[in-house]
């Protein structure tokens, strides 16, 4: 399969693709990513705001978020066209679950990732303490499984082509684990590598822009371009929204988890909002008829 330059990052040449193909996945453009980054971002805190400062606990909060997840995906899998909304909540859903899936496995019940003096939090075990390096192999062993499977199913890598039930299946099973790979890589920038969580996020910010350059490199697939900036972003959110919650003392702004949660929401809110609007004018008034749905493989 050969890809042109702007297939996966940009939508240059999106008018190129056949009409007789009903897209379920948007164009990855600027915009996109500005949505991808609030949606991380709000991911981490709504993540924090139910885990610790609601006292739920990683396991219980892990639960029910990986259960919205589920919902959110069905109702995904179920439309017939892309839809802004059924999208993002889809990503913000991966990002949540991510981010409690990623505490559980690499965090412990110490008071040293307790907020706000809590002795205790929520009901069952509290993490498995895998330590972020131990955690992000296994992350990734997953993640690099999901690809293998995926390139051997002979299904197209190029987002806006896949159309398909299994192709959507193996793309939130990549975005699910890469969000919770990336919510690591954030935390380990955070927490554990020194640079805090303002050097964290310029450092992945900086990497950010070494990959956009590299988009004029002919020898680099626009594929492994786009994965690598998908699990990036992740800890860009991540840092950022420590940023946002965490106290003063330590490098952060002390916004709270709830104060920011509601920020973030409405601006990716507004968002999702004018990306639905960008969509209908696109595709033409809301009760037109669907155009035939014609199933490929790859």
């Amino acid at each position: 399969m050969t890809l042109g330059k702007s297939d996966v990052l940009t939508d240059l040449d999106a008018a190129s693709t056949s009409t007789s193909v009903m897209k379920k996945l948007p164009e990855v453009t600027l915009a996109f990513w500005i949505m991808k980054i609030a949606a991380t971002t709000l991911g981490e805190t709504a993540g924090d705001l139910f885990a610790q400062t609601m006292k739920l606990g990683y396991f219980l909060t892990t639960i029910a978020l990986f259960s919205v997840f589920v919902v959110t995906l069905v109702v995904q899998l179920r439309s017939s066209r892309y839809n802004p909304f059924c999208y993002w909540t889809v990503i913000l859903s991966t990002s949540m679950a991510g981010t409690t899936m990623s505490d559980f496995m690499n965090r412990d019940a110490s008071a040293a990732y307790l907020s706000g003096g809590a002795t205790s939090l929520g009901w069952g075990p509290q993490g498995l303490g895998l330590g972020y390096p131990a955690g992000a192999a296994i992350l990734i062993s997953i993640l690099l499984a999901i690809f293998l499977v995926w390139r051997a199913s002979g299904m197209t890598f190029q987002i806006r082509d896949i159309v398909t039930f299994r192709g959507e299946a193996l793309f939130w099973s990549a975005i699910l684990v890469s969000n919770t790979l990336g919510t690591s890589m954030g935390d380990f920038l955070s927490d554990s590598s020194g640079l805090g969580y303002a050097g964290g996020a310029l450092l992945v910010t900086g990497v950010l822009a070494v990959l956009a350059a590299l988009m004029k490199a002919p020898a680099v697939p626009n594929v492994l371009l786009f994965w690598i900036a998908f699990v990036l972003t992740r800890p860009l959110g991540a840092t950022a929204g420590d940023f946002l919650t965490k106290p003063v003392a330590k490098g952060g702004l002390d916004l709270g988890t709830a104060g920011s949660s509601a920020v973030l929401l409405a601006v990716l809110f507004g968002l999702m909002a004018h990306a639905q609007v960008r969509e209908r004018r696109a595709t033409g008034s809301p009760g037109a008829a669907p155009e035939p749905v014609t199933q490929r493989a790859g």
